[in-house]
């Protein structure tokens, strides 16, 4: 954590000085607005947390709520969401209070008495292996709450605005003229005028029918109850992840944060056609019958229960995530998270998904409101999450359909452990590619300097150590969800491509430090530059690297000396990024936007790389 360039600070570094919008914040919701949320859950909470680092946009969260949400439905939070966490500073306190997935344990029919079930087998679980971060499981609502934190921190000091009822809105023909939204607060119904509006309003979105689109897509004939309980119970793996399949049905069970409480995921069979969602109005004494059911020979002693519902899994992908879908119209509503996407629960999506909206969006929606970016970026929005959302609904459909089996339809008691473990990049969150096009992103020609960041795949981060002080720390843990892009240059060999780079970078007109950041601004306001070196770090004179990478910024023009690292290993890291990640020794330019995904490799060394590399800024920003 960085701090004190603006001054000695003497209370919470994470307090972030107030700027802009967030000096004397007004209580109401103004008339108008810049970007108006509806909805506080994942999505919307995160996009308040980017957007309050933007003060200059006047940003407001409307939520129909009186207060806090207190108990959230979901609870698993996959690896790349932890990722994210750490962009928003707060992975390690959320991470403290989880509960931690080591494992997962598959049972089944015991073959000498199908009545009673036993352990089949037991793997663990995939989060260390692909990634420094664990698979977490914690209330939505604490995750709320850290989120609400980040954005009350920051220098636009948003908080949501509760007891705001949305009502419908309006999008004028002319694009210049701001949408018209209805919303109804302790004052009354009143009318505001916000250039961008976003909708996080969950699966029942108001705001998606307002703009005409429509979920697409079904309800499965399975229905399953799902309880948030503390029990007593003799069953040996309450503390760990557990698919339980018997004659009498299916269990998830997912032990959850705190040591005792426990989600429990219970098969409730088929689904009359004529059933017309009766199923939804089973009682909780039912659900608890047929969770002891499925456990024979093992009871379960309810003492509590927190939380319980009943749900019929349902896959459906909205027509359009903006209200400019099928037109050549720019974008000026947006949908996120169960507005747009819904699929069962059982993966641990939801929540992880949408949050990837708000973090997709809400960049953008800053660089465009400052602008730093022309509004065409936001068109991209929908042209890179739709495909995801697609993407999760096909795998949720076949991860829910082999957790609903019964046994008899089972020829593999394995192949549920095997699925769990071979689609787990998945899950986790780190599949997702932008291709290039419509995205942000560019072209492959030049992957090969860097196989191990590919384009459009969230930056992967590793250990390097840093060279001012030779502290081991993770290259990619030092980007914060800022709002500014990464350029990280690896060096060459001898240093002589790095040095031309560095020059180029610092002083050329078409590089993109000088095209792009706004007069007057710090120079590494928009573009975050670092180098790496091949070496140890104890050969780097840090007082000799290339300006550029030892920016003077803020007030008082104190040089920041955490950009420099060196790759070698050392005592204290076994690592050595360019044999981790696949980077070239004639060094390479790995550029990361602001929500963590590469959005290009570029030669360190040659006129083209460096000319591919301004064309590419030229064309997103202005």
């Amino acid at each position: 954590m960085q701090f004190h360039h603006h001054g000695y600070v003497s209370g919470d570094p994470r307090v972030q000085p107030a700027a802009g919008t967030g000096i004397e914040r007004p209580a109401r919701v103004p008339d108008e607005v810049d970007v108006l949320i509806v909805g506080s859950g994942p999505a919307g909470m995160l996009l308040a947390a980017q957007l309050s680092q933007y003060p200059d946009v006047v940003t407001r969260i409307v939520e129909r709520r009186e207060g806090r949400l207190e108990l959230g439905q979901a609870d698993g939070i996959q690896p790349r969401s932890v990722e994210t966490f750490q962009a928003f500073g707060f992975a390690e306190r959320i991470v403290a209070e989880a509960y931690n997935i080591g494992w997962m344990n598959f049972w089944g029919p015991d073959p000498d008495d199908a009545s009673r079930i036993v352990r089949r087998s037991r793997t663990a679980d995939y989060a260390y292996d692909i990634s420094e971060f664990p698979h977490l499981i914690v209330n939505q609502a604490r995750v709320l709450d850290y989120f609400a934190e980040a954005a009350a921190h920051g220098p636009g000091r948003i908080v949501p605005d509760y007891g705001v009822e949305f009502l419908g809105l309006t999008v004028p023909d002319d694009e210049a003229a701001p949408v018209e939204v209805r919303v109804k607060d302790a004052g009354g119904e009143r009318t505001l005028r916000a250039r961008y509006v976003v909708g996080c309003d969950g699966a029942r979105s108001r705001v998606r029918a307002e703009i005409g689109r429509v979920h697409v897509g079904d309800i499965s004939q399975h229905a399953w109850g799902v309880m948030d309980v503390l029990v007593e119970t003799d069953f040996p793996d309450w503390r760990i992840k557990c698919a339980i399949n018997a004659e009498a049905g299916n269990i998830l069970h997912i032990p959850r944060e705190g040591g005792y409480l426990s989600r429990v995921y219970v098969d409730l069979g088929a689904v009359a056609d004529d059933d017309d969602h009766r199923i939804r109005q089973t009682p909780i004494e039912e659900i608890i019958r047929r969770a002891n059911e499925i456990l024979h020979p093992y009871t379960l002693d309810v003492q509590e229960v927190a939380w319980h519902s009943v749900y019929e899994v349902g896959h459906r992908v909205t027509d359009g995530f903006d209200d400019a879908h099928g037109t050549d119209r720019l974008p000026r509503v947006f949908l996120t998270g169960d507005a747009c996407h819904t699929h069962s629960a059982k993966a641990g999506q939801g929540m992880n998904v949408s949050m990837q909206d708000g973090f997709n969006l809400g960049w953008k929606l800053g660089a465009v409101v400052t602008g730093l970016a022309p509004a065409s970026l936001l068109s991209t929005y929908a042209a890179e999450r739709r495909p995801v959302a697609q993407q999760l609904i096909d795998f949720d459909k076949e991860w829910s359909s082999l957790m609903a089996r019964k046994p008899e339809e089972i020829s593999d008691p394995e192949d549920l452990a095997t699925y769990y473990l071979a689609t787990a990049e998945f899950p986790s969150g780190f599949m997702t590619q932008y291709e290039p096009g419509a995205s942000v992103v560019a072209d492959a020609a030049h992957q090969e300097r860097a196989t191990g960041f590919p384009i459009g795949k969230r930056f992967k981060s590793a250990p390097v150590t840093r060279a001012a002080d030779g502290n081991v720390v993770h290259l990619g843990h030092h980007a914060k969800a800022d709002g500014r892009w990464r350029i990280y240059a690896f060096a060459d060999a001898d240093g002589t491509a790095l040095a031309d780079f560095a020059g180029w970078l610092a002083d050329a007109p078409d590089s993109p430090i000088v095209r792009h950041t706004p007069a007057g601004a710090d120079i590494d306001a928009v573009f975050d530059a670092k180098v790496i070196y091949p070496g140890g770090y104890d050969e780097i004179d840090v007082t000799r690297v290339p300006a550029i990478f030892r920016p003077r910024t803020g007030p008082l023009h104190l040089t920041d000396w955490e950009k420099v690292f060196a790759a070698a290993p050392n005592r204290w890291n076994a690592t050595d990024i360019y044999a981790e990640r696949g980077i070239s020794r004639d060094g390479a330019v790995v550029v990361v936007r602001p929500d963590q995904y590469v959005a290009g490799v570029f030669p360190l060394d040659g006129v083209d790389g460096v000319q591919e590399l301004a064309a590419f800024f030229d064309t997103w920003l202005l």
